[in-house]
């Protein structure tokens, strides 16, 4: 199959640039993929689908602030963005910077009096390696200097309400580069009450990196390689999931890292089409990009055609997209 068969138009100002103010707030479409029919309701009311033996799986991956601004310590002294997005080991990262072309091997950069990086090399996507040397400890020094990296596709700087809406309120295990949106509807309230109406509430942790922002760049779905991303099932959530009448898996990272092989530690699985779905039965998911991997996989599970056409009823629905957008309940 090819990319670009998984393309929608989508009017820019459908893009949510902010967070609604009320978590649970968000419109989610319902699809149901036996009928073929969706059903327009809100977030809330997620419950209501909850029967008593399901499964509510949850990535409990945490978001830290892995955007980092600094000047050139020689030369012009020009401005450089610093994109974290995986940890090697200690304070060695691949990280995305602006300019990369300007930047060379041995370069620093002054992030703050507490922070300065070295440029080590190249990676294979065209992301850089570097060193970072911290006053202190890395991630303390990063909680005060880094930035909320909110997606490209946001057009405004981050704020410091984004530290805590760009976050689950289920978020433990720091690690994340990009939220599991899906799960930035939740509140103690819905989790509460989708507890009550009988789901066992079971976490995975699997730390978003630098494929979510990468664009596919091969023209054949059979071609796409993603980047490896960490992973962690714990055991009481496979037991969780064996037991279960029905496992709802909240995300497409919640759905990679059920699907990839037992006792993976790490996960490059890429869905599309075609796959055979081992655990995942039902499936919350924001609206995603055009020719993206994330679309791609909601459309393995639920259908291209369905997909697609739910979409389309969202953008005539002007339902709001990406992020801090609003979601789909595929049943």
């Amino acid at each position: 199959m090819l990319v670009s068969d998984f393309d929608f138009q989508l009017p820019e100002e459908l893009i949510a640039q902010e967070p609604l103010a009320d978590r649970a707030g968000a419109r989610m479409l319902v699809v149901d993929r036996a009928s073929g029919i969706w059903v327009d309701r809100h977030f809330r009311d997620l419950p209501r689908y909850i029967v008593p033996g399901d499964c509510l799986v949850l990535n409990d991956s945490r978001v830290f602030p892995s955007r980092l601004y600094g000047t050139r310590e020689h030369g012009t002294g020009g401005r450089v963005e610093i994109f974290l997005t995986r940890q090697i080991d200690g304070v060695t990262w691949e990280a995305l910077v602006r300019p990369g072309r300007k930047m060379r091997t041995g370069e620093r950069i002054r992030i703050s009096d507490e922070l300065s990086a070295e440029i080590l090399g190249r990676g294979s996507f065209g992301e850089r390696i570097v060193n970072l040397h911290p006053t202190g400890d890395l991630f303390e020094v990063l909680d005060r200097v880094g930035h909320v990296p909110l997606p490209p596709y946001i057009r405004r700087a981050d704020t410091p309400s984004d530290r805590e809406r760009y976050q689950t309120v289920f978020a433990h295990e720091r690690g994340s580069v990009a939220a599991p949106t899906a799960g930035l509807h939740f509140t103690p309230e819905i989790l509460a009450a989708c507890r009550a109406a009988g789901a066992e509430v079971a976490k995975v942790t699997l730390h978003v990196g630098l494929g979510t922002f990468q664009p596919l760049h091969a023209e054949k779905t059979e071609d796409v390689h993603l980047h490896s991303e960490r992973l962690h099932v714990p055991d009481e959530t496979v037991r969780a999931m064996d037991a279960a009448r029905r496992v709802i898996a909240v995300g497409t990272t919640s759905v990679r890292a059920i699907e990839s092989p037992p006792g993976s530690s790490a996960t490059g699985l890429f869905i599309s089409p075609g796959f055979q779905f081992r655990r995942t039965q039902a499936m919350l998911t924001n609206f995603h990009l055009p020719k993206s991997s994330l679309l791609i996989l909601v459309c393995a599970f639920a259908g291209t055609e369905l997909t697609l056409a739910a979409y389309r009823h969202a953008v005539e629905q002007r339902y709001r997209f990406f992020s801090y957008g609003d979601c789909m309940l595929i049943v």
